[in-house]
């Protein structure tokens, strides 16, 4: 178990998205800010292979099933990804306190808004407090964005990730692709990327 936890942090700490979140009584950086920030205990371990470049498309997963972990959507029900079986999904890993989270937020919901019912965006919060995203989104006032969250906390660990990732299935619940850290979900590269759900 306690190697399971070290992999956990390792990995969290290469991404740089492992900040707690901000101290009562402390001001909170911006998004910018955040983004560009390094603390001392994000830095990568002695020996540590170097990450793609945020943004870099991942297909080694590609035609993989998708997780059959539960989660709750934005109305408080339990549903797995097999409940929005028959249309692409595009799942997004994120919390408020990650930097590149937060700055990828009003493309990622531009683009929510542009496919509308072709494909469903999944903004799947990985904040221990689900109160915090669904308000953190609210004040935004974004057109498509809604809030699903992870009880358990089980997201990342499972899909040995970091935040922010995103996952695009395709209607039939298989993978397409994986991206992790911040992308302008508006751009040419990422319109490209998510037609290839079919």
């Amino acid at each position: 178990m306690r190697s399971i936890g070290l992999v956990l942090v390792a990995g969290l700490a290469v991404a740089g998205c492992d900040r707690a979140s901000t101290p009562a009584g402390q001001e909170q950086a911006s998004p910018d800010q955040m983004a560009n920030a390094v603390s001392p205990d994000e830095a990568a371990p002695s020996g540590a292979v170097a990450a793609k470049p945020a943004g870099t498309i991942d297909r080694s997963h590609k035609g993989e099933a998708a997780p059959t972990l539960a989660f709750v959507d934005p109305e408080g029900k339990p549903v797995t990804l097999a409940t929005y079986r028959g249309t692409p999904v595009l799942l997004n890993l994120w919390a408020t306190w990650c930097g590149p989270c937060v700055k990828e937020l009003p493309t990622l919901d531009a683009l929510a808004v542009r496919e509308g019912a072709k494909l469903r965006v999944v903004t799947l919060s990985q904040d221990m407090d689900p109160a915090k995203a669904t308000a953190f989104l609210t004040e935004r006032k974004f057109k498509a964005l809604k809030s699903w969250t992870d009880p358990k906390m089980a997201w990342v660990p499972a899909v040995a990730s970091n935040l922010p990732t995103s996952i695009l299935f395709d209607a039939q619940g298989k993978e397409v692709w994986r991206t992790i850290g911040d992308l302008d979900w508006t751009g040419e590269a990422a319109t490209k990327a998510v037609a290839e759900a079919g």
